[in-house]
């Protein structure tokens, strides 16, 4: 299997202009790229210029990700305690009481 390649933001630029003067396609083959891959590095580089050429990585906030596990954690306490309460009234409703008889 092969290893994925990792194009850094000057690399691509300088595909980009190897692309402009010698070509798309034969740019595309030289490098085994899809054109697709290579027209959205155009399409960014053209909007952003060399910031479009770097990658673009959804980074997480620390903070944000504690947050979201301590969330996670409390509402399976939450579930469990409620399916505990159900349990318990059930349980509650199928016993049936007796009340005690005073022998006085």
């Amino acid at each position: 299997m092969e290893k994925c390649r990792k194009f850094s933001p000057e690399d691509r630029l300088s595909i980009l202009q190897e692309g402009e003067r010698e070509g798309k396609m034969s740019t595309c083959r030289k490098y085994n790229l899809s054109p697709s891959l290579y027209s959205r590095w155009h399409e960014r580089y053209l909007s952003k210029g060399m910031n479009g050429l770097k990658p673009f990585y959804r980074r997480i906030d620390p903070v944000v990700a504690t947050l979201e596990q301590e969330n996670a954690r409390l509402k399976r306490i939450i579930a469990n305690q409620a399916l505990e309460i159900e349990v318990k009234t059930e349980m509650l409703k199928k016993t049936s009481f007796i009340p005690q008889q005073n022998w006085s």
